[in-house]
């Protein structure tokens, strides 16, 4: 999906967000994944656990530590369609890419995490750090 706001403007990146008030972070999963593609999904496992840590300018902060949960899924029902737009809401639009069309230039770490859990099965256990990275305008 497209994002329109925070440290990955302009980039593909999955579909996640905030818990809402006494959510699980299973069923924020699949709102969150309803909400910004039109899927509804069933959760099949959790895959783990990676932070992203990269320099943008939010809140008084510096630095973006982003934790992101993997979870391996399958599509029960809906189909491909724009998120609406609310405040707050980053998404433009959902898509299919592949892996070769994604690098960090159009992409967000955690697109390319994706790929390559896809490729090797392993997510790694060690903070993923982007000292240069660059908010798209």
């Amino acid at each position: 999906m497209n994002k329109n706001g925070g440290p990955y403007t302009k980039r593909y990146d999955l579909p996640g967000g905030s818990l809402e008030e006494e959510e699980s972070l299973s069923q924020a999963m699949k709102r969150e994944f309803f909400e910004e593609t039109g899927y509804e999904i069933e959760i099949k496992e959790n895959i783990g656990i990676i932070d992203f840590k990269l320099p943008w300018e939010w809140r008084g902060f510096s630095y973006l530590h982003h934790i992101a949960v993997y979870y391996a899924v399958r599509n029960i029902g809906g189909e491909l369609s724009d998120p609406e737009q609310f405040d707050g809401q980053d998404s433009v639009g959902a898509l299919w890419v592949s892996e070769k069309e994604v690098s960090l230039d159009n992409a967000s770490p955690l697109v390319l995490k994706a790929f390559e859990w896809i490729r090797t099965k392993k997510l790694g256990i060690d903070v993923e750090t982007y000292r240069d990275w660059n908010v798209l305008k």
